[in-house]
């Protein structure tokens, strides 16, 4: 029992550090991007002509990496919050790069929500329900209520992609968001499916051909996910504030995430009430704090020392 149980707690040991190594480079991403677009409209030319640009986006391949890597070695339950780490570097380092100042109830607003995310996911939310074999995962991506889930995402993509993204992506952060947060549905769950089904594969060759088929599948959507993702990524840079986008980004994503794992691992029958009550309480955490940050965009705080006589 001790030697079983020593790989798993190095494992996820493991995992717990490439997720916090991710965080922080997915969270330079962002900045290192828009400071890209910045410098691309000074010089009058595309920003895939920069080279800080391009160093973003190998941060950007290099951080997906690493979340693949620490999505096999730990629940995703714990991988997810820890990018509040990103945003919180994400929001110092556009301080130090951008001249990007958040005002006070802007730096509120980042740590109510990276607070609400972490508490939703990590204090109440449901033990993650571990699919060892193939089968099992083929058994849970046939289940109705997920199959009919997936449809769902598909459809608002196709309308946020194909009619709010052109119409009003430019003057609405949360289009664009959205867009990106959804696809997490597919990233999250293509990501666990691809290391548990890839041993199979590499294992008994091309002579497997479901498990062979169900690879690339998964591989297929992890790697339309991402590219969808970093397109529209940009997109959002080219309009908004990187830590305004990166905090929304944040929240929308991990709350993505949840309710994909809940609907694919059927998760959530193990609730208790002071459990629903608690994360009723995150999720008005995170409320208030994406609200403290579109207030931020606009509202000027002066301090003002009261008068004595």
């Amino acid at each position: 029992m001790d030697v079983d149980s020593q790989p798993k707690g190095v494992s996820l040991s493991i995992g717990i550090l490439i997720a916090v190594v991710s965080s922080l480079i997915n969270g330079s991403t962002f900045v290192l991007h828009k400071k890209g677009i910045l410098r691309s409209r000074e010089r009058g030319c595309s920003y895939y002509f920069d080279v800080v640009w391009w160093t973003g986006t190998l941060f950007m391949i290099v951080g997906q990496i690493g979340n693949f890597l620490a999505y096999n070695a730990a629940p995703a339950v714990i991988v997810t919050p820890l990018g509040a780490l990103g945003v919180l570097f994400g929001a110092v380092l556009a301080s130090m790069v951008l001249k990007d100042h958040l005002n006070i109830l802007g730096k509120l607003g980042c740590v109510l929500c990276c607070c609400g995310s972490v508490v939703v996911v990590i204090i109440h939310a449901p033990k993650a329900v571990t699919v060892t074999s193939r089968l099992e995962l083929e058994e849970r991506l046939s289940d109705p209520v997920f199959v009919l889930y997936a449809l769902l995402v598909v459809l608002l993509l196709a309308i946020l992609i194909l009619w709010a993204a052109p119409a009003h992506g430019k003057s609405n952060i949360m289009v664009y968001v959205a867009i990106c947060s959804l696809l997490g549905s597919f990233t999250v769950p293509s990501s666990k499916g691809i290391g548990l089904v890839a041993e199979e594969v590499f294992v008994d060759g091309p002579s497997n051909s479901r498990a062979l088929a169900l690879f690339l599948g998964l591989v297929g959507t992890l790697a339309v996910s991402i590219l969808i993702q970093f397109y529209f990524i940009n997109k959002a840079l080219e309009s908004f504030s990187s830590n305004n986008f990166e905090a929304r980004y944040y929240v929308a994503f991990t709350s993505s995430v949840i309710l994909a794992s809940a609907v694919l691992f059927r998760e959530w029958t193990a609730l208790t009430l002071p459990d629903i009550f608690a994360m009723l309480s995150g999720l008005v955490t995170v409320f208030v704090g994406v609200v403290l940050l579109r207030i931020s965009e606009e509202a000027t705080i002066t301090w003002n020392k009261k008068k004595t006589e």
